[in-house]
């Protein structure tokens, strides 16, 4: 519903409706106002105090109070002034001390790696509590060097109101619930975690990650925090993830050239990550495999995936006893099945090669039909579409609707 879409869309419908908003890359710039209701009250100095904020410690074995797991983490990045904001977790720590966890390789990571470079410390900004469609694009693959903000502004069909950080001028969204920021370095970390994952485990440990030392706090009178607790999936979080994953690795696909392309699905229950199924209408010999390595590689498809599975045309890729039963009956094990290693993954799963390597191996499955058989292989047990009309004509007053 917060797309405009009906209450009964299915699975693919959401898919396509994210596969036209990134074609169509539709983008709204914000807007920077004079205030808005973040600036309700606002804090600075001794006056801060992020534990008025009453974090939960979301399950039994995490290692603190995280404030940040539904949230935003603005940054700026310091050659080309490009606004960069992700969805990272975030810890407090004191009244004026939190850190965040940003993996390798995504935007968050590779912004702090330049100021390090550059010797300086990086301005940050966390907000806790906003508008779901700027959460929803926290946590997307938006391209390396593209503003959120404007992504975000696309999908309301109008620009987001910003205030500029008292501190840091980072844009904010002035209606916010909470935010605070500050400045954060890699070359100083404190003890964090363990926090209970989206792959529903405490992966990663307790561990150093960089310190945000706090210089602003602000938020609305009587605040709402916004959680994403991460967990075992499938959860909400995965649920809205896989259906525009799938919509950019379908995109990415096509994009690469591969063609046919007839529905991906990035599985609930990996997280919306470490599963991927590919739909296609086999063109060529190759084309399955082909279909397969790329999705397993592509931007959208590549972090901390485990196993992509290539369909034919005639297997709904988000119904997974269909996919299950064309692995059984389709997969040739001694040419069907690919394993990649040294792969983009995370700490934060627990097969990754180890704390210092967070690197995965993964797995490509060819569960088409082989390709020189399509023609010749062993019919379907299935009624033809003609047949399934005439039978709902002649017999509409008794079976269900």
């Amino acid at each position: 519903m917060t797309l405009g879409l009906p209450d009964d869309a299915t699975d693919m419908e959401l898919v396509n409706y994210w596969r036209k908003y990134m074609k169509e890359n539709k983008t709204v710039a914000p807007v920077e106002v004079p205030t808005g209701l973040v600036m309700e009250n606002v804090y600075r100095g001794d006056d801060i105090d992020l534990t008025k904020i009453p974090a939960p410690k979301w399950h039994e074995h995490d290692g603190g109070y995280y404030i940040g797991t539904g949230d935003m983490v603005i940054m700026r990045h310091p050659d080309t002034g490009w606004i960069n904001y992700g969805a990272y977790r975030v810890q407090v720590h004191g009244k004026k001390l939190a850190s965040v966890m940003c993996s390798k390789g995504k935007h968050g990571n590779l912004i702090l790696n330049r100021y390090k470079e550059l010797g300086q410390k990086c301005p940050v900004a966390v907000v806790c509590g906003m508008h779901p469609a700027l959460f929803m694009v926290a946590g997307l693959e938006i391209p390396y060097g593209k503003n959120e903000y404007d992504a975000a502004g696309g999908l309301l069909g109008e620009s987001v109101e910003t205030i500029p950080g008292p501190v840091t001028g980072l844009p904010i969204p002035a209606n916010a619930e909470i935010a605070f920021e500050g400045y954060v370095s890699l070359d100083d970390l404190i003890d964090e975690g363990p926090l209970g994952e989206w792959t529903g485990y405490y992966a990663g440990g307790h561990k150093k990650e960089p310190a945000i030392r706090v210089e602003s706090f602000m938020h609305r009178d009587n605040p709402v925090l916004l959680g994403a607790v991460p967990g075992i999936p499938p959860d909400d979080d995965s649920f809205y993830r896989c259906t525009y994953r799938s919509g950019a690795v379908w995109n990415q696909l096509e994009g690469a050239g591969v063609p046919e392309v007839k529905g991906v699905w990035s599985h609930e229950t990996g997280g919306s990550r470490l599963w991927l199924n590919v739909s296609i209408k086999q063109m060529y010999p190759g084309h399955s495999k082909q279909a397969g390595l790329i999705a397993s590689q592509c931007h959208a498809g590549a972090y901390a995936n485990r196993f992509v599975v290539v369909v034919d045309d005639d297997i709904d890729p988000s119904d997974m006893n269909k996919v299950m039963w064309a692995m059984c009956t389709r997969f040739e094990p001694r040419e069907g099945l690919e394993v990649l290693r040294g792969c983009w993954s995370t700490v934060l799963d627990p097969m990754c090669y180890g704390e210092t390597d967070p690197r995965n191996a993964r797995v490509v499955i060819d569960a088409c039909k082989p390709f020189g058989r399509r023609d010749t292989f062993p019919r379907v047990v299935r009624n033809s579409k003609e047949l399934d009309q005439q039978i709902l004509a002649r017999f509409k007053d008794i079976l269900p609707r």
